[in-house]
């Protein structure tokens, strides 16, 4: 009979498991089902008559079960009879007394025995307490949350579980019959209880079934009576078998329903999770600490050369040699863009992988998970992929060195960092830039310059080897082949084209290229269907190699195939790699943190250390209080310089085409006719589009104003360019509300259709402006006339000027035309034909030849400033006509219909500068600083415009020791968790 732990096996027990039985594996007798030595120890006691036969399973289970038994003692007789009848009071109680000290002792012996047996268990048990931050928090706090005694209540009862075990009773009256099967030897039987052992043993295997059982042949006996008992026997075994198969089939289903169920819940609580109602940290793996170390280096321009040296894995090939397959099957997923033919890799992809419960990919720029076992998001992950990569390629370019950063998760994933570059290619196609080829292999040399880099190289099994390209590049980016692996892609292709399966074989040992690898391996990346799935090309590579003479022959070795071996291969190697080589990269970073402090220390003393975020911060704070400050101009300040620009605008309009023309009539009646009706078709077309001009110069003019006052109070000179790009872009977004523009013309319109001067003030200020204005217009027609006519006696005497010929020309000329304005004071502002023919004549007489055109244009200067000199004349008369316009100039000789006019204008000009005013204040300072809101968003998510506003080498220093740090930091933190998981 066999014990726990015991080594030795009765005969019985060897004979259950023969040779000829149906199974492909043998296990020991030691490691059957307790149940199953159970059944075979209790029917097998007479195989051993010295040891008496075990009552029950439980024996093997407790260690009270195997107490000694006392000896019996021997009666004595003779003398001894007398002695035991006169004590046998004494005897009584001492026997009393014996017993209870054995009930004493054993109850000791058994505690003790208990507490060792409990302590030892309690040892082979592993320290949990290590391992508690696994649990999530919500675990320990389910407790608070759940009424286990609800709970309870809610179990099935022990009776209604005792329903669902087999019917022991009916099982041991079945068992009676094995007894005499095992004593009888017969092999059928044997098989079959062997078989039904191993189906007790192995829960979960239903391969054994009674049909497994192989028919009785040699030992079956002649007579039928026999033959009917052992046929009634097998019956039993084969009911005995399908009973026990249904209870076990009915306890998996349970398995699967309970399964099924804590699936559901911790979906829930993770969902719930989400949500913010357990909300843990989560920690980050090793390969997403390294990963975003790379990704920071893959931004940092560097410029003290302190080169980015750490490992990942470069995956580079020829055009279509299937690099991109065979990153897909090391990540599990076709998550890559594919084309026949055709460049479908048109910049770097960076691909982080690591080990995780859930198969998804995800962006380093996004939040979204692409769930990558759902065809729909594998479809939307490529189409995104493609996206980005056409995004990178400016316009004129066929690939671009921008990097593409993706991490992808799963079950069964080798950690490691990938960078899937553009193939090398040998001829530009049409379609390409000129330069394509050059472009790649400039890509393809930075990454394998770096000492520590893996090289991944592909080969096209199914191509000549004569015509790669690769391979060339690698031997001399890597002439030793220390950090290069070789990988053959196509083999099925290769086997059925080639005739010489050898060549194969010299590929693989490396003997046929000139390059030197690490290690070459042989795999299968499907049968050229972009429709395959991961799983389908993983059995047929499999397949393949199985029935491959390569493998069968020993071209190839077992650990040479297979992207599964790959995959292992490259991650050891990667990981070896980054234990030797990060710790020297820390370092030097931390020399080149050394070297960017001690500059700014000695540069910069007293500034922050501000990089180009935050400089931009900054900057656009004070922009915005620039801003600001145009909604606090006082409205008389807006006014005044409205009106101001607003006349400088229109005065030439109303000088040249409404006072003056009207000026030349005879009557008032005409004058002001005149007057009526160009200022209503100045009003109705230009005066409007005018006065809009005005507003919006003069609120772009306020706004740089107050940004050049700004710029004084210790302003930083770096903000310049960018606040001067902010200015022109905002003025340039900003539209005009051109729908107040009809309610302006029909302010305009009637306040130039009032003629009523209220007091004599208004009369005064009306003097005023007409006088300062014809002042000012005759100030600028003499200016004109002295350049034409070139400088007096005076100035050629002191300042040595002569004139020219034209201008000698005009001077007689205005000499002449001067001394017929002397006869014809009131003549008009035009010259009749035979008045230019008679000064033409006397000029002549004079030696002078003179155009017409000539004579014509120094008429005008002459006469307009005649005309301005008689109006002035005019208006100092009318600073005492007030009393005679009350009186509509009845009964007197003065009338001063010009200074009616200008006090019109006047007053236009004073209500439509009150109206943009309003216009400003209320709407378009508003939407000015809305516009520049807008654009000092989109200038901050466009880093190009940041990198060329903001520029110096005070902003770059910051910007190093910014990106030193943070490498130096997480190297640290990287290097720390590796030695930990070490």
């Amino acid at each position: 009979m066999l014990r726990a732990g015991s080594v030795v096996t009765c005969i019985a027990c060897k004979n259950l498991l023969p040779s000829r039985m149906g199974v492909k594996f043998r296990i020991p007798l030691q490691k059957l089902h307790p149940l199953s030595r159970a059944i075979h120890h209790r029917y097998s006691a007479n195989n051993n008559p010295q040891r008496p036969p075990h009552c029950s399973a439980a024996r093997h289970y407790t260690s009270l079960s195997r107490l000694p038994m006392r000896p019996p003692k021997s009666r004595s007789g003779g003398h001894g009879y007398q002695q035991h009848r006169s004590f046998w009071v004494a005897r009584l109680a001492a026997r009393l007394l014996k017993l209870r000290y054995i009930l004493l002792g054993s109850a000791v012996g058994g505690g003790y025995t208990a507490k060792k047996t409990y302590d030892e268990w309690k040892d082979m048990l592993p320290d949990m307490s290590q391992y508690t931050w696994i649990v999530p928090d919500f675990v320990w706090e389910l407790s608070e949350n759940i009424d286990f005694d609800k709970l309870a209540s809610a179990l099935p009862e022990l009776e209604e579980i005792a329903k669902l075990l087999p019917d022991m009773e009916k099982i041991g009256e079945n068992f009676t019959f094995l007894k005499s099967l095992l004593s009888s030897g017969l092999g059928s039987e044997v098989n079959g209880a062997s078989g039904l052992r191993l189906l007790l043993e192995t829960t979960g295997d239903s391969t054994l079934r009674a049909t497994d059982i192989p028919p009785t042949s040699a030992s079956m006996s002649d007579s039928s009576e026999k033959q009917f008992k052992k046929s009634s026997d097998k019956e039993k075994v084969d009911q005995l078998q399908e009973e026990l198969l249904r209870t076990q089939m009915k306890y998996q289903r349970m398995l699967e329903r309970l399964e099924k169920e804590n699936k559901e819940l911790r979906k829930v609580v993770l969902q719930k999770d989400d949500k913010g109602i357990h909300q843990r940290k989560v920690k980050k793996s090793l390969i997403d600490m390294y990963s975003e170390v790379l990704d920071i280096l893959s931004d940092y321009d560097s410029n003290y050369n302190t080169q980015d040296h750490l490992p990942r894995v470069v995956v580079v090939g020829d055009q279509s040699a299937g690099k991109t397959s065979v990153l897909e099957m090391i990540a599990q997923a076709r998550i890559f863009p594919r084309g026949s033919g055709e460049m479908m890799t048109r910049s770097p992809v960076k691909v982080t992988l690591s080990e995780g419960p859930h198969h998804v990919a995800m962006f380093k720029d996004s939040t979204r998970e692409f769930d990558l076992g759902k065809e729909e998001d594998l479809a939307a992950l490529r189409r995104e992929i493609e996206l980005r990569m056409r995004k990178s390629v400016k316009e004129g370019q066929t690939v671009s060195p921008e990097t593409i950063s993706l991490s992808v998760k799963g079950p069964g994933i080798q950690r490691m960092v990938l960078v899937d570059l553009p193939g090398v290619i040998s001829t530009v196609t049409a379609g390409m830039a000129v330069d394509t080829k050059e472009t790649i292999f400039s890509i393809s040399k930075a990454y394998m310059l770096n000492p520590n880099a893996i090289i991944l190289c592909i080969q096209d099994g199914s191509v000549d080897a004569e015509r790669s390209i690769v391979t060339d590049l690698v031997s001399q980016m890597d002439p030793q082949g220390k950090r290069t692996i070789f990988v053959l892609t196509k083999v099925d292709l290769a086997e059925k084209n080639l005739a010489s399966p050898s060549r194969i074989q010299k590929i693989v040992e490396g003997k046929l290229f000139p390059m030197k690898a690490l290690g070459y391996f042989a795999v299968v990346t499907g049968k050229g269907s972009s429709n395959e799935s991961i799983d389908s090309i993983k059995d047929y590579e499999e397949e393949f190699f199985q029935n491959s003479r390569l493998l069968r022959d020993g071209m190839l070795k077992a650990h040479q195939v297979t992207t599964k071996n790959l995959s292992l291969a490259v991650s050891d190697c990667f990981w070896k790699m980054v234990r030797e080589s990060v710790e020297q990269q820390a370092d030097a970073f931390k020399a080149s943190r050394f070297n960017l402090e001690t500059e700014w220390k000695n540069n910069y003393p007293r500034l922050r250390e501000l990089d180009r975020n935050e400089l931009y911060e900054k900057a656009k704070n004070e922009i915005l209080d620039e801003v600001i400050s145009l909604s606090q101009v006082t409205p008389k300040h807006w006014e005044s310089i409205l009106q101001k620009k607003l006349w400088e605008r229109v005065s030439t309009h109303v000088i040249e085409n409404i006072y003056l023309p009207a000026a030349q009539t005879m009557n008032s009646g005409t004058f002001n006719t005149t007057v009526d009706i160009k200022l209503k078709q100045w009003t109705d077309k230009q005066l409007p589009h005018k006065a809009l001009e005005v507003a919006w110069e003069t609120l772009q003019e306020e706004f740089a104003r107050f940004m050049a006052e700004y710029k004084g109070k210790d302003q930083d000179d770096i903000f310049d360019k960018l606040k001067e790009a902010v200015k022109d872009e905002s003025i340039k977004r900003h539209k005009w509300n051109e729908r107040a523009m009809d309610s302006l013309r029909v302010i305009q319109h009637n306040a130039l259709e009032d003629r009523s001067i209220t007091d004599k003030p208004q009369w005064d200020a009306a003097i005023q402006f007409m006088e300062e204005t014809l002042q000012s217009r005759l100030k600028d027609t003499d200016s004109v006339i002295a350049d034409m006519v070139g400088p007096d006696w005076k100035q050629r005497w002191l300042s040595w000027k002569n004139r020219t010929p034209e201008q000698h020309i005009r001077n007689e000329t205005k000499n002449e035309l001067e001394r017929l304005l002397k006869l014809h004071e009131d003549h008009t502002a035009y010259l009749a034909n035979d008045e230019v023919t008679t000064v033409r004549k006397n000029l002549e007489g004079r030696g002078v030849e003179v155009d017409p055109v000539l004579i014509k244009d120094t008429w005008h200067q002459l006469y307009r400033r005649h005309f301005l000199q008689k109006a002035l004349l005019h208006c100092n008369l009318c600073r005492r006509g007030f009393y005679y316009y009350q009186r509509h100039f009845v009964d007197s000789e003065l009338e001063c219909n010009d200074v009616v006019l200008f006090w019109r204008i006047q007053r236009m000009l004073g209500i439509t500068a009150n109206t943009l005013r309003q216009q400003l204040t209320n709407t378009e300072v508003r939407r000015l600083e809305k516009n520049v809101k807008e654009v000092l968003e989109d200038f901050g998510e466009d880093t190009e415009k940041k990198v060329q506003l903001i520029t110096g080498r005070r902003v770059q220093l910051a910007e190093d020791l910014k990106k030193v740090r943070e490498i130096q930091e997480k190297l640290e933190a990287f290097i720390e968790a590796l030695h930990k998981e070490k």
